[in-house]
């Protein structure tokens, strides 16, 4: 696998986001053309509503993948901080955003304590703000 870093670290999933993805947009869009082109039947009226429920079903079970994604994230990066950081961040662990700690997993071992205080002290709250701090970049590739 490619080294990751801030610039490289996004992940494309090919089925979906340039099979599966596409093909329900386009699905969507011929639906319209097909509807307004038979000057608005029921029948074109119902295939736009299912063309529609399709893609907001694809979008939807994209988001719900990923917020359980963030879900396990969290838990493994408290673990973590539990581990790494020092005593006196200990009560603050729980301090950290969801957000936060999802872009925190990306910082390494060593570089975790200075950088968890410098988000908690300057109230850090934007992953890429969070991920452009990252000098030892910890690679994840086990992500959805």
């Amino acid at each position: 696998m490619a080294e990751q870093s801030f610039q490289s670290h996004t992940k494309w999933y090919a089925p979906f986001h340039f099979f599966v993805l596409p093909v329900f947009v386009i699905n969507f869009g011929w639906s319209i053309y097909r509807w307004r082109a038979s000057e608005f039947s029921l029948g074109g009226f119902e295939s736009v509503v299912m063309a529609l429920a399709l893609v907001v079903f694809v979008f939807t079970a994209r988001l719900m993948v990923l917020k359980v994604q963030d879900r396990v994230i969290r838990l493994e990066e408290r673990l973590r901080c539990e581990r790494l950081l020092p005593a006196d961040l200990w009560p603050r662990i729980g301090e950290f955003s969801c957000g936060q700690l999802v872009a925190l997993r990306f910082a390494g071992d060593a570089e975790l304590p200075g950088l968890a205080r410098k988000v908690l002290d300057e109230k850090l709250t934007q992953r890429k703000a969070i991920k452009q701090q990252i000098k030892n970049w910890r690679a994840d590739y086990l992500r959805a």
